[in-house]
């Protein structure tokens, strides 16, 4: 169990820094590159607009939309709570609620509980609610007696419960490094570890084509008239 809870700790610190790199990266790389980026497809579409001669033409919001058609019939707003729905989340709240607890982590683990309760009640979602209701029954915090066999009970299911904590860790760590962000990041790095800056090259590029750009719209405008 001790190992368990440090490798699971390690993950965690891992999962947490790989994030926060990434959040650096997607900042600096937004204010060096993004910004280029959306300048460039500003004037991109000018220019496709001046070609067209469709400047002056849009296209009213709503107009193909069924609804928004005269003498249509609003349609009606969905209902997520039910009778079932209320019921569960009842039951739900009188066994995890973190008022039936002394202990500090009990609490937060039954606060998180809470929280994921409240939000599945609010979108009617009578699965979830009743997937956190065998979660708690499953929990290790559930036994509470205090003799050897209750004690046993709850050291395998915090067992189980860390091993799988740690398959959804790997599950997100294998997202995050599948992510474009995170494979962006890493041609950078690898880059950089070369002498290269990619982002700097990227960076010049945009700035050149924004400028022919800029000067290509220039010239399809018509000039102006001269006054008198």
């Amino acid at each position: 169990m001790v190992e368990l809870e440090r490798l699971l700790d390690e993950r965690r610190a891992e999962l947490t820094q790989i994030n926060g790199s990434l959040r650096v990266f997607a900042v600096d790389y937004r204010r060096r590159v993004g910004m280029l980026h959306e300048q460039l497809e500003a004037l991109e579409l000018a220019i496709a607009e001046a070609e067209l001669g469709e400047i002056s033409k849009r296209v009213k919001p709503g107009a193909n939309d069924p609804a928004a058609a005269p003498g249509a019939t609003p349609q009606p707003q969905a209902r997520y709570t039910s009778d079932a729905v209320r019921k569960l989340f009842r039951d739900v709240a009188k066994i995890i609620h973190p008022d039936l607890t002394r202990d500090a982590l009990a609490r937060d683990r039954r606060h998180a509980l809470m929280i994921e309760a409240n939000r599945a009640y609010a979108l009617g979602d009578e699965e979830q609610l009743r997937g956190i209701l065998r979660a708690w029954e499953n929990s290790p915090e559930a036994v509470p007696a205090s003799d050897p066999d209750a004690m046993r009970l709850r050291l395998v299911r915090r067992i189980t419960q860390v091993e799988e904590q740690l398959e959804l860790l790997a599950g997100e760590l294998a997202a995050v490094k599948d992510s474009a962000l995170w494979k962006l990041k890493a041609m950078v790095d690898e880059a950089a570890a070369k002498g290269k800056d990619l982002v700097a090259d990227t960076v010049r590029r945009l700035r050149r084509d924004i400028m022919a750009a800029t000067n290509r719209l220039e010239a399809m405008r018509p000039p102006e008239k001269s006054r008198t």
